[in-house]
């Protein structure tokens, strides 16, 4: 992995970011012995022997250091990879991938209708966690559902939300309170985090012209400040309703022309800067306390040229995680994008831990064991990486413990 040397935050996005530290619970502090006394000649001094220090207590481990210690590396790795569920597939499908392969995370693919066949997916799912699969680690179970034209689950039991540029003209108040029943329903089928909001700004002289979001509507504006009110109100209802947000396309889709999944040219942006204002949503987004942030495939030749975002450390290291003071999960776009196709699926799953992300997705759950062999066949070689992999696992865990998902969380569930 290469590191530059750190650059003060932008004060674009520091005028809007605060660490957003997933903090480990427990860890008392031991106390400090009192600085030593002086006397005058003559005088009586204590005995060092008079007085016994007290011990400094062994800091309690945390729930995440104890489920971390208990999990074996395939366990591990295998909370680093998310894989698709798609609607016309058996409900077994994922059997294999979660039970033998101990793959921790899946997302809804294909457009799932009815909530009724959603919940009894989900519970399927979670009923495959145990001790043997996952360490008894629950599922984060994903699904895309920003509203307008990008809408995964539809049909009863599910609102369809409006397009982003609809939210935009709510109030933050109205945004607020409709995403927090879009975000009851989810919960209600056993979906935990939602893959939105868009945080990408498009310019208006872009426009529909910008394939992967302005072609569908799925901005919210086409200036940061518009973009950063509306995703601030949707986070604030999804968590509200108890389903995590996830910002995305970080450093952002809209100066691109062509769609990253099905295109690997026309995809480079050659505009954004570490300082640019068009960051400023996503530093809100971190701020409020997204559980996770999306880091998509496109190339910014200002940042890292050459280099598409999720493998690059000084956009997910140095940007994200350093200017920006992201310290939690951070999940790529899907991997099966034709951006990265000429990567091959191990080194793409490698790739993107040695820059800092955290959950390769894939949408296709074949190349699973393959990716979690070479992530384990890296770690083994290389002890730095072998690090990422560790401090990687612990942030998954840190947002699946706030979320009740770990077997000591406080009020453990499984939805």
């Amino acid at each position: 992995m290469t590191s530059r040397t750190p650059r003060p935050r932008p004060r674009a996005a520091a005028l809007l970011t605060g660490t957003m530290a997933l903090a480990l619970a427990g860890c008392a502090e031991g106390g400090t012995g009192a600085a030593p006394s002086t006397s005058a000649p003559g005088t009586s001094t204590p005995s060092a022997t008079a007085t016994s220090a007290s011990p400094t207590p062994t800091p309690t481990p945390s729930c995440v250091e104890t489920t971390l210690d208990s999990l074996t590396e395939k366990q591990r790795i295998g909370q680093l990879l998310m894989v698709g569920f798609d609607t016309n597939a058996a409900l077994d499908s994922l059997d294999t991938a979660i039970g033998t392969d101990h793959v921790g995370n899946v997302i809804y693919l294909g457009g799932w209708d009815g909530a009724d066949k959603v919940t009894a997916t989900s519970d399927h799912l979670q009923g495959l966690v145990d001790d043997k699969a996952t360490g008894g680690v629950g599922l984060l179970v994903a699904a895309d559902q920003e509203g307008g034209e990008v809408h995964q689950l539809r049909g009863p039991g599910f609102t369809q939300p409006p397009s982003a540029s609809q939210q935009a003209q709510m109030s933050s108040s109205e945004l607020v309170r409709a995403a927090t029943g879009w975000a009851e329903e989810l919960k209600a089928a056993g979906v935990n985090v939602n893959l939105a909001p868009v945080t990408d700004t498009v310019p208006a002289d872009i426009g529909t012209a910008n394939e992967p979001i302005g072609k569908y509507g799925r901005q919210y504006g086409s200036d940061p400040a518009t973009v950063t009110k509306a995703s601030r109100a949707f986070i604030k209802g999804m968590r509200a309703g108890g389903v995590e947000a996830t910002v995305k396309h970080f450093p952002g889709l809209g100066r691109i022309r062509s769609n990253t999944d099905f295109s690997a040219t026309g995809i480079t942006d050659d505009t954004t800067t570490a300082d640019d204002p068009y960051l400023r949503p996503f530093a809100a987004g971190v701020r409020d306390g997204a559980g996770l942030v999306m880091v998509g495939s496109a190339i910014y030749s200002r940042l890292d040229p050459g280099t598409p975002a999720m493998f690059s450390s000084a956009i997910v290291t140095d940007l994200l995680r350093g200017d920006l003071g992201y310290d939690g999960v951070v999940i790529t776009d899907d991997v099966n994008a034709a951006a990265v196709a000429s990567t091959p699926p191990a080194e793409r799953a490698t790739k993107v831990i040695e820059a800092g992300g955290d959950v390769v997705l894939t949408g296709d759950a074949s190349v699973a064991p393959e990716m979690a062999a070479a992530i384990r066949s890296a770690a083994d070689e290389d002890r730095g990486f072998a690090r990422q992999v560790d401090a990687s696992v612990e942030r998954v865990l840190a947002l699946k413990d706030r979320m009740g998902l770990l077997p000591c969380s406080k009020g453990a569930s499984r939805g």
